[in-house]
């Protein structure tokens, strides 16, 4: 079980880009809806997730893909 520091929605064409931060974490957490999601600030989550690496600017930046998000 981990503690969200921060959670961001934001819409990526019919998508909505979900990005969390966990506490202890410094590589952000990563999904995608269709839908907005409840805000996870301050909650205690259950994620399956796997590392994956995202290019911005030509530049690598280490991710974590969540598979599965359930507030605990």
């Amino acid at each position: 079980m981990m503690k969200v520091v921060s959670h961001v929605q934001r819409e990526q064409g019919d998508w909505i880009l979900h990005t969390v931060m966990v506490e202890g974490q410094d590589v952000p957490f990563k999904f995608k809806r269709k839908d907005n999601y409840q805000n996870l600030k301050g909650a205690r989550v259950n994620m399956t997730y796997y590392p994956d690496q995202e290019s911005v600017a030509g530049m690598a930046f280490e991710i974590m893909k969540v598979v599965r998000i359930k507030r605990a």
